[in-house]
């Protein structure tokens, strides 16, 4: 891989102020001479792209026999001591932290958003402007400031995971220096109505819960969708013990980890339906991850709270949160965004790159993903005529590293701009 540095302006709205350092890497095509260049970003945020293209390489190599260059960047402020990243880093610790309860009143709100203050001001202090420049918004206008060093009249893009995010932003930016974007198993982040878009997300968690019922129906477990109610009624009011000491489950907690498991797949379906039937005889031990935090947990969000819309108030989460748990009866609020923006409230930034629809004057996109996954990017995509979104009947996190079928797909429309028909299965 060849590895150069690029300077960009910490913050884009200041051009000619302080600079920060982009680590930017190439794979040469190694067919020929390159026609062109495809930019990867793997998502996170923080995922090292140089790191992750070396080792994995063998993913592009087809692509790379097209002629085409592999460029990849370490993404601003994820350095090198957790995430292995070249660029400049932002100097703090990125902590896990429990996803908080639903606030109960005001004053529950306010203590929320002081401790979460709390958190962001240990990072935030280290390099104030950095931490308030971290959106993907940011990152957009980073990979313009690269195709621009690479000399590309316009951008071919493929995003996964939360770089489709990035992805967004940029088609919002730059709409006119698009030729090719794919979106891997990313969600919506171009939406017009955010609470719809919430909605559209807690309806996909409670159809994978019931994916996992009708299995259970003919697969000896078909006591299991009432027991799992009943459960979710009694950890609502008094949590369920475990084994480990200090871990009891409400029902937000049993709902996250199951869904989890459901997410996986016909594989773990066993063992999601014994951990129900233990819970329901009062031992939720089953459900106690074997690594990490043993609460359902996220990162410090200095991207996230950025991008996030989160509430403002008490009297507006909780008008969200009934109708979640209105029109997703199995799985409620669990890992929805809602849930997520809960530790961004009382942030020391503001939302900086908050959802937006995309242009009109975009080329054909092209979208991919798993359950769920498809839903999410078909919504971005159909705002985009002639844009085709591959869907795959089946569980997992992006396709282009593990279908055969997507990249094949992908490889054709990079190289030639060529899309399969509306609605291809892979």
């Amino acid at each position: 891989m060849d590895c150069a540095d690029l300077q960009v302006p910490v913050d884009w709205q200041k051009p000619t102020g302080r600079k920060i350092t982009l680590k930017v890497g190439r794979l040469k095509a190694t067919t020929g001479t390159s026609t062109g260049s495809v930019l990867v970003a793997y998502g996170g945020p923080g995922g090292p792209g140089i790191s992750l293209t070396q080792s994995l390489s063998a993913w592009w190599a087809d692509l790379r026999r097209k002629q085409m260059d592999l460029i990849t960047w370490d993404t601003r402020g994820y350095g090198s001591e957790q995430f292995q990243g070249l660029s400049t880093g932002l100097p703090c610790t990125w902590t896990r932290i429990p996803i908080a309860d639903f606030p109960r009143d005001d004053a529950d709100f306010g203590r929320l958003s002081d401790a979460n203050r709390g958190y962001a001001e240990a990072c935030r202090l280290k390099d104030p402007e950095l931490f308030a420049n971290m959106s993907s918004a940011d990152q957009a206008r980073d990979m313009e400031a690269i195709r621009k060093a690479l000399g590309e009249d316009k951008l071919n893009y493929y995003g996964a995971s939360y770089a489709g995010f990035y992805g967004q932003a940029y088609a919002r930016l730059f709409p006119d220096r698009v030729r090719t974007m794919v979106l891997d198993g990313t969600w919506n982040h171009s939406a017009t109505d955010w609470r719809r878009e919430l909605e559209e997300t807690a309806k996909i968690n409670d159809q994978m819960m019931r994916r996992f019922f009708t299995w259970c129906a003919s697969n000896a477990c078909a006591d299991v969708p009432v027991l799992w109610r009943a459960l979710v009624a009694r950890a609502d009011r008094t949590p369920i013990p475990t084994t480990t000491a200090n871990v009891a489950y409400k029902a937000r907690d049993l709902q996250s980890f199951a869904l989890a498991l459901a997410r996986q797949g016909a594989p773990a379906w066993p063992k999601l339906a014994g951990a129900i039937r233990k819970a329901s005889k009062g031992d939720a031990s089953d459900f106690v991850p074997a690594r990490g935090g043993r609460y359902p947990d996220q990162a410090t969000g200095v991207t996230e709270c950025t991008d996030w819309p989160r509430f403002a108030n008490r009297k507006e989460m909780t008008a969200l949160i009934s109708r979640l748990r209105k029109i997703a009866p199995i799985t409620g609020t669990a890992n929805t965004i809602a849930v997520g923006t809960l530790n961004c409230i009382g942030w020391p930034v503001p939302v900086t790159n908050p959802p937006a629809a995309l242009p009109k004057n975009l080329p054909s996109l092209l979208g991919v993903g798993a359950w769920g996954e498809s839903d999410a990017v078909a919504r971005v995509l159909s705002q985009v005529p002639g844009s085709v979104t591959i869907h795959h009947d089946g569980p997992g996190h992006t396709l282009y590293g593990v279908n055969t079928c997507a990249r094949d797909h992908i490889n054709r429309y990079f190289t030639d701009r060529t899309l399969p028909e509306p609605k291809t299965p892979c």
